[in-house]
This record gives C-alpha cells, structure tokens and sequence, in this order.
C-alpha cells in the first residue's frame, strides 16, 4: 500500500512546499544579514535556488499527471504565500496584519474557482 505522502495528489505538493521553503530562504534570509556583501548573497542565494528547482520541477513534472497546469501554478501561488507568512513571521520577525489576511483569503477564493468544475 503506497504512503500517503506518495500519493500522486500529496507528493507534488509536499515538493513545493520544500521548494518554496528553499525559494523564500534564497530571496529574503539576507534580510537579516545586512553585513554579508551583495556577491556573497548572490552566490548564497543561487545555491539556495538550485535546491528549489531540483524539487519544483519533479513536483510539476509529477504533480502534471494528476493536476492541470494552471491547477499546478494555483497550489504553487497558495503555497508560496503560505510559506513568506510564515517565514516573515517566524525569520523576519514581522507581524501579519488585517490586510494580509483578506489579500490572502482572496487567493484562496480565487484557488477555490481554478478547483472547482462547474
């Protein structure tokens, strides 16, 4: 019996999950380090972003026999602003507002039409 993260529904959406931990990290970690020179956080962050896209890209390329492309893009834009909440939160010590939240539950609404077959 195959495990639930496996699962050809599940397993493209775990990698983009890890893969958007991977992206958000290569664009906003330096945020803290305003020491450490632009080069460095370039060749940093690139390293970070080779990571990303040796997991996004199974994950579509897997996640495209069960999902449609733009179904695919739709759980990659969620995932994506879950993941900067959380890593702005946490990381970047910056509080989530109002605001976010109805921009976000906008996305969800908008996730919930790409879904949903009329």
């Amino acid at each position: 019996m195959p495990s639930f993260f496996t699962s050809p529904h599940v397993l493209p959406v775990v990698l983009l999950v890890a893969s958007n931990v991977f992206m958000t990290t290569a664009w906003y970690w330096h945020l803290r380090f305003k020491e450490v020179t632009l080069w460095q956080v370039v060749l940093i962050s690139w390293g970070l972003a080779f990571v990303e896209y040796c997991l996004a890209v199974p994950a579509n390329r897997w996640g495209a026999t069960v999902y449609a492309p733009a179904q695919l893009e739709t759980i990659q834009e969620v995932v994506t602003l879950l993941v900067f909440a959380a890593f702005s939160w946490l990381y970047l010590n910056q509080p989530l507002a109002w605001n976010h939240a109805i921009g976000f539950a906008f996305v969800a609404l908008g996730a919930f039409f790409v879904f949903h077959r009329w």
